[in-house]
């Protein structure tokens, strides 16, 4: 009990500049300062329609009501990707530690989705320590062509070069509101996780909302406690 108090007393105070924040504005200029990878982004996310590891099609219009932590891999790559989907785990393990656990989604997508089977996707979360209960890992329907995801990747920004099988693109970590809004980029993998939770936090609180009483909330209610 107390264990779980204390986790949820460091999470309190690492999003404290965020929770005392009154609008997405606001956040957006702390992290500015705050963290050299942040770049915020103002524009609608691309659509998508793809499928998971148990068939059922996805599209971004189904995660309405949750933020969306979304970036691109393949299982195949040997360096960044495997640390790209660590550097998602630590983030889903602080947000899970937290009452947001319910309202987060966290979406890895495979731009090789020939070699990326279903048991491929299936495998790989968990064995990067992506706890299934919130995670998805999405590839191109049966009717659409094998590079559906690339494209997608290029419309959230990415570049590729294809070399000896390996596919050279950006390492970023994109962040999406509930009404499927592109809020934010968090670029390479320097990034201060905490950064990205203070930014899911007020996300998840609607923060880019008017509130009648800002104070109100988990968060702030166990602030008071402390």
């Amino acid at each position: 009990m107390l264990r779980g108090l204390a986790a949820l007393a460091m999470l309190a105070l690492g999003f404290a500049h965020g929770a005392l924040a009154h609008s997405l504005d606001e956040v957006d200029a702390l992290l500015k300062d705050d963290e050299k990878y942040f770049q915020p982004i103002d524009k609608p996310a691309p659509d998508f329609t793809l499928r998971a590891a148990d068939g059922t099609a996805v599209r971004l219009a189904d995660l309405r009501g949750k933020v969306v932590v979304l970036h691109f891999i393949y299982t195949s790559c040997p360096d960044v990707c495997p640390l790209h989907a660590e550097k998602i785990a630590e983030v889903q393990k602080m947000v899970n530690a937290t009452p947001m656990k319910g309202q987060v989604v966290f979406v890895t997508v495979t731009t090789d989705p020939k070699r990326d089977t279903p048991d491929v996707l299936r495998a790989y979360g968990p064995a990067h320590g992506l706890d299934p209960v919130n995670w998805l890992f999405l590839t191109t329907t049966q009717d659409q062509p094998e590079d559906a995801t690339r494209k997608l990747a290029e419309a959230f920004g990415h570049k590729f070069t294809l070399t000896d099988g390996y596919q050279m693109h950006g390492t970023v970590t994109h962040v999406i509101d509930k009404e499927g809004h592109w809020r934010a980029n968090f670029h390479g993998l320097n990034f201060a996780p905490v950064n990205l939770v203070t930014m899911v936090n007020a996300l998840t609180n609607n923060l880019e909302r008017p509130h009648a009483e800002p104070d109100e909330g988990w968060l702030a209610r166990l602030r008071n406690l402390l």
